[in-house]
């Protein structure tokens, strides 16, 4: 399209059953804040949308699990994840949720339009149902073996092993996850989108129109569907929470959640048009907007297939300009995952890190999963912050505060003749606004932060070579020139910086003084401005923006993660069915006895062997014994334990074993010996 009259910018709406983690930061709400700040920097009209999705099942099975209301899980989170995003800078124009009035009003009506013309499908099927629960089961309540990839704990809807979506009705030995009952099929009538009437449509658009400027992984899997065939899907189902259908026979029956949910982009600009006095009509019925979606890659068919495939048959609404998706984020090599709390929460970010909000999203910018999966780890996170924002950004900084307040009282000095040099590094600052823009547009936005950074090492370059506080010793005039250009850099990364470390522009610019010249300077401004910071203007203090990151902050975020893989374990451990009863005979067949451990030596070239001296009361003998990665030989030495000492002798690497010592795991993993506690046990008693 042509140069856009208006930008109309969402993001996906985070479910309200728990908070928000670096996942979402990275995938979704960074990078729409960083194109949406720049876009309002290069003066664009954009209006900035978001807001929290508040029905489907997850919500009421958290409810039923807590003994609440699904209002009061919605209520909770739905606080929780926008001050999440006020503390992180994330500027939305408007930020409701699909709960509210005006979106029930806006779904309803929606839905009634479209059946209206007709466009969907009336259908009776068979729906899984749980008669013991007395209700419909949703995809959500069904759990069975995925057809797929054989996951034995898919959803209804999806495999969350594979990916692949499917039908409840598809899965093998499908369960309720509410009574645990194997469900029936009852007759239930759904209405359904004819997804496959749009399938002409949606090749023409996607695959011929967007083959060269929407992202290789967005383009792969709305292909992929495609090529798959489009099928009806449901766009209402059996459920109490939600928004009630708005036809006849529509009673019990809700909205499907992806269905209503992205609709909440419609009525959360109608909210903030009606808030503000405007029109909301042009920014998604005007064909000089540019829509723009950011998601994550687990909304790409709903973004990109089924929204557009709503809008086109409503009829008076533009479709997505582009969908720039992101992959998915791991975090120290595994999957982030809520439900094992193996994540970085927002809330508990700001209270180990408090004010460095810009060190995570600039982190999460520079490693952004953005055409493949990426792992955070909290070295990277360091390493980044100390190397990076410290010594580059956070050092031209704060030498040039510094030696501005040494040398001139905090006054900009006024230069004198310019060399090739400083008039070759004034021109290059002047190229960094096209270059950075250059990136963000194509939405690459850890390539723009890197071409940011380059700005901050090409001023440290400048000053580390024009060496400002030797010449001053010898030529006054010179310096206040070294000085001047270097300032014209600093202003130049105050601007430039907002949209992707915007709090430590605020405070540069505060550092700077940039309210006493009247006016904010532009994006563009930096590129065709012969002066940033005048001679004469006074700037502040200087300031430390960044701080170094230790060794201990670090090990403390580790040991967080490993006690929260430990808690996994120990949950998820499963324990061993009892065997096959045996009679009182078969018991007094086992003689065990308490024993000594009185040598121990490793096994030569075995590494989970140890060859054990025990004395069992009736004599000494040889035990081979697997717990060489849990002991040391040292360790073992004087141990009492546990030893059946009938059991027949068996050769182990040549070495004749001559019984059993007993063990046992404690809930880490880590073995334990089953021993006797008490005193004046002597060896060789009897174990009954």
């Amino acid at each position: 399209m042509n140069t856009p009259k208006r930008y109309t910018i969402t993001t996906a709406l985070p479910y309200t059953n728990g908070p928000i983690h670096i996942g979402h930061l990275a995938g979704v709400y960074v990078p729409a804040d960083i194109y949406v700040r720049y876009l309002r920097l290069t003066g664009n009209d954009v209006v900035f949308i978001g807001g929290s999705d508040e029905h489907g099942v997850p919500i009421t099975i958290k409810a039923k699990n807590e003994g609440v209301t699904p209002q009061d899980i919605v209520d909770k989170y739905h606080a929780i994840i926008k001050k999440s995003f006020v503390d992180f800078g994330i500027t939305y124009d408007n930020y409701s949720r699909t709960s509210a009035p005006i979106h029930h009003e806006t779904a309803s009506e929606f839905f009634k339009t479209l059946d209206a013309k007709g466009e969907f499908i009336e259908e009776t099927s068979e729906q899984l149902y749980d008669a013991a629960a007395n209700q419909f089961l949703a995809d959500r309540f069904v759990i069975g073996t995925c057809p797929k990839c054989g996951n034995e704990e898919s959803y209804g809807d999806q495999c969350e092993n594979c990916g692949t979506s499917h039908n409840a009705t598809d899965l093998i030995n499908p369960k309720s996850a509410i009574t645990g009952n194997v469900p029936t099929l009852k007759q239930t009538k759904h209405w359904y989108l004819p997804l496959d009437k749009h399938e002409d449509f949606l090749r023409e658009w996607i695959l011929e129109g967007h083959k060269k400027d929407w992202k290789p992984n967005v383009y792969g899997q709305c292909k992929s569907w495609i090529d798959d065939g489009l099928r009806p899907r449901a766009v209402t189902r059996d459920l109490d929470w939600g928004i009630p259908v708005p036809a006849e026979g529509g009673e019990g029956k809700v909205l499907y959640v992806w269905f209503d949910a992205p609709i909440g982009y419609i009525s959360s600009t109608k909210e903030w048009a009606a808030r503000e006095g405007k029109d909301w009509e042009p920014y998604w019925k005007d064909k000089d907007t540019k829509l723009v979606h950011f998601i994550g890659k687990d909304n790409i068919v709903f973004h990109c297939i089924i929204f557009p495939a709503m809008l086109k048959a409503e009829g008076s609404y533009i479709l997505p300009e582009n969908v720039p998706a992101n992959e998915f984020l791991n975090l120290e090599g595994n999957k982030l995952s809520t439900s094992k709390n193996w994540a970085v929460w927002l809330p508990e970010y700001l209270e180990d890190f408090p004010g460095q909000q810009d060190v995570l999203r600039y982190v999460l910018t520079a490693n952004a999963p953005e055409t493949k999966d990426n792992d955070f780890t909290w070295k990277d996170f360091q390493a980044r912050n100390n190397n990076e924002l410290v010594a580059i950004f956070g050092n031209f900084i704060n030498r040039v505060v510094v030696l501005t307040n040494k040398y001139y009282e905090g006054a900009v000095p006024t230069p004198s003749a310019f060399e090739q040099v400083d008039e070759e590094t004034l021109a290059t600052v002047k190229a960094y606004p096209d270059v950075i823009a250059s990136s963000i547009e194509r939405y690459r936005f850890r390539e723009a932060s890197q071409e940011l950074m380059n700005l901050a090492r090409l001023g440290n370059k400048y000053l580390a070579d024009a060496e400002p506080w030797k010449v001053i010793k010898v030529d006054a005039e010179r310096t206040k020139t070294i000085m001047y250009v270097a300032l014209q850099i600093a202003s130049a990364l105050a601007t430039l910086s907002e949209p992707f470390l915007p709090f430590t522009s605020t405070k540069l610019k505060n550092i700077l003084n940039h309210t006493a010249l009247g006016t904010e300077t532009t994006w563009k401004e930096v590129a065709i401005k012969e002066v940033l910071l005048p001679a004469g203007h006074k700037i502040g203090e200087a300031e430390l923006l960044f701080s170094k990151v230790e060794d201990e902050t670090i090990q403390k975020q580790l040991d967080k993660l490993e006690a929260s893989k430990k808690a996994n374990e120990a949950a998820n451990k499963v324990v061993e069915p009892q065997k096959d009863t045996i009679n009182f005979d078969d018991f007094t067949k086992l003689d065990m006895r308490v024993g000594t451990i009185i040598e121990a030596e490793k096994m030569p070239k075995a590494k989970k062997l140890l060859v054990l001296k025990v004395d069992t009361g009736i004599d000494v003998r040889t035990i081979v014994s697997g717990i060489a990665e849990s002991f040391t030989p040292e360790e073992v030495v004087g141990k009492r334990v546990t030893v059946l000492v009938n059991l027949a002798p068996r050769a182990l690497r040549g070495v004749e074993s001559e019984g059993m010592i007993l063990m046992t795991e404690s809930e880490d993993g880590k073995l334990v010996f089953v021993n006797p506690d008490t005193d004046n046990v002597a060896n060789g008693l009897t174990i009954s």
